[in-house]
């Protein structure tokens, strides 16, 4: 039986985007309204003015927060009904005008900006302190930071129309990857042969036939070898555009130009690979536990993500997954457990499963004017389970501040982000884990655990620490070649996964294939993100209601405050190695707890 149309799906099944516009006529009177040449004049009448007194400041910022809040309904509704079928004609022209509505207020409001940064510090420091503006002070405090390095018009406007040709190597990397890229068939232990493809590489890897995660390793590897010199042009020349950039902009380096705008100081970064280096023996024995448990004479890299738990296999059903999310979520008290529960059960937030042309993956969205809303493409299984609990977890982030702070500050940064969707996953495991009497499932679900704090926490920091170091080599006027590239990728998982883990040269190429090195210093925030998690939810474990305060008061807090304040008002401090202790703590822990299960395991099988 083929996909269901999105016309086929029930009711029951899809999200409730219509209490935001009942059907999209209603929707497109809307869109009409707000492309009226008189909607913004308003707050384009005052070009020019914007500083002249904290009045003309308030009025401008009240009806350039009020036109975006608008913009945002517009456009949050045309991308919910576009996923739900891609190739929808109606909808997808709707998507397309609700972007370039966006991008025409974007273009339009491009003065503010650069209107503050001309005012001098103290009259800065003088229209703060009216009375008008208090509301408005992180936003503005925000914004006027960047003045030390912002250019005059002129060069802003020139930096401007560079941006485009300096992002090209992302783009040429994207193109090598998704649509150049081809790969050797590959076979199996009985000769089976097999496509690899970048989206099936990662199924191979788990698969228990060994032959079959060499064969997909080594072919993928051997791609991207015949072309390392061209990727290595490719990523320094992206590197170089966030020097340049950079330096135009009178940063010490390309890492605090990256983290700056978002108030994060380089040590915190620095921090974490620091931290996670001092505790590395962790990742040695987790190498020396794996090696044993999969009876191998030598573990290599194409060993690393295959359960070592055989022959388990849990089918969650929807209903079951919703279930074990709400039993997980009472963790946080009645109201933040009936919150959610109306979300699931009664409100209509979550898009189930897939149909004909419907966007693939998942994600949790939604605006300041609705509730907060689930993609889903639910395939019954533990993975589609962990997901709905994920996305669960930053739909009532969302929900909780937008209830509780005005629409400037009702969003949150992506330094925070990670932290809500983590810690939900993290508390509905722990309940599973609980609740399971069977050691084989226990085993399995501990195997889990392990290895999303290893390839998030330990993974993703050897990733922030390899783009920090060639960052630091062309910043001190080092060459990049690819034999430098794999001569520094190869040692770091040399540190990081010991002498237990056989490390090959076929694993220093590697680094070619990463796309997130094409990001700008974005990786570390997985590994930030999974250690704050894991720290608040020990926190509200050991010290109850007043550490749940603390935490459901950092999910009310949006943006109202820095991101660091944020989290250190919840609990963890970021600039300090104590939250990355505690998640290689934990993941200490996990292992003892699964080689327990596993050995419990075996036990009864020989009795």
């Amino acid at each position: 039986m083929g996909q269901l149309s999105r016309s086929q799906v029930p009711q029951k099944d899809q999200w409730n985007v219509a209490s935001m516009y009942a059907d999209l006529s209603v929707w497109q009177k809307d869109y009409k309204k707000w492309t009226a040449q008189d909607s913004w004049q308003d707050f384009l009448a005052l070009k020019g003015k914007l500083t002249q007194s904290a009045d003309n400041l308030k009025k401008g910022l009240d009806a350039y927060f009020m036109i975006g809040r608008h913009l945002e309904k517009i456009y949050t509704y045309a991308h919910l009904r576009h996923d739900e079928d891609v190739a929808e004609l109606n909808t997808k022209n709707a998507y397309e005008e609700a972007v370039n509505l966006y991008q025409q207020f974007k273009e339009k409001s491009a003065f503010l900006e650069p209107e503050l940064l001309k005012m001098s510090p103290g009259a800065f420091e003088t229209m703060m302190k009216d009375p008008k503006l208090k509301e408005y002070k992180i936003y503005l405090e925000g914004l006027y930071r960047m003045k030390p390095h912002t250019l005059s018009e002129d060069k802003e406007e020139l930096l401007s129309m560079a941006s485009k040709a300096l992002g090209g190597g992302q783009k040429v990397f994207s193109a090598f990857l998704n649509a150049d890229s081809t790969f050797d068939t590959i076979v199996d232990s009985h000769n089976k042969s097999y496509e690899l493809t970048l989206g099936s590489y990662n199924l191979y890897l788990r698969s228990q036939d060994r032959v079959l995660r060499k064969n997909a390793f080594d072919a993928m590897h051997k791609h991207f070898l015949k072309y390392e010199n061209t990727l290595c042009e490719m990523l320094t020349t992206h590197i170089e555009s966030h020097i340049f950039a950079a330096r135009a902009r009178n940063f010490k380096s390309a890492l605090e130009a990256a983290l700056f705008p978002y108030q994060i100081g380089t040590e915190v970064y620095k921090n974490l690979i620091q931290s996670v280096k001092k505790r590395s023996s962790s990742l040695h024995n987790y190498a020396s536990m794996r090696k044993a448990q999969m009876k191998l004479d030598q573990l290599e890299p194409y060993d690393l993500y295959v359960p070592m738990v055989k022959d388990v296999k849990m089918e969650i059903s929807y209903e079951e997954a919703e279930k074990k999310v709400l039993e997980a979520a009472a963790f946080l008290g009645k109201t933040y457990h009936q919150k959610l529960s109306d979300g699931l059960l009664k409100q209509g937030w979550v898009d189930r499963y897939e149909n004909l042309r419907k966007r693939s993956g998942a994600y949790s969205s939604g605006c300041f004017d609705s509730m907060p809303f689930i993609l889903m493409n639910y395939q019954n299984t533990l993975s589609d389970a962990k997901t709905l609990c994920h996305e669960a977890g930053h739909s009532m982030h969302t929900l909780l501040s937008k209830e509780n702070q005005p629409y400037p500050y009702s969003s949150y940064s992506i330094f925070v982000a990670e932290v809500a969707s983590t810690f939900q996953e993290e508390v509905m495991f722990r309940d599973l884990i609980s609740k399971t009497t069977d050691r084989k499932t226990k085993a399995y679900l501990l195997n889990q655990m392990i290895e999303d704090i290893r390839a998030t926490l330990f993974r993703q920091t050897m990733f922030a620490e390899f783009e920090l170091k060639l960052h630091e080599f062309v910043e001190a006027g080092t060459p990049l070649s690819p034999q430098l590239l794999k001569q520094e990728y190869k040692k770091l998982y040399e540190d990081y996964y010991g002498s237990h883990l056989h490390i090959g040269d076929e694993i220093s190429i590697e680094w070619a294939r990463i796309p997130h090195f094409y990001y700008n210093f974005y990786v570390y925030q997985y590994a930030t993100g999974i250690s704050a998690a894991i720290s608040l939810v020990n926190r509200c474990e050991t010290l109850g209601d007043k550490a749940k305060e603390d935490y459901l008061m950092f999910l009310k807090s949006g943006s109202s405050d820095y991101p660091i304040n944020l989290l250190k008002k919840a609990g963890v401090d970021m600039t300090q190695e104590t939250a990355i202790f505690d998640a290689i703590d934990y993941f200490d822990k996990l292992m003892d707890q699964f080689q327990e299960a596993m050995n419990s395991e075996y036990e009864e099988i020989l009795n």
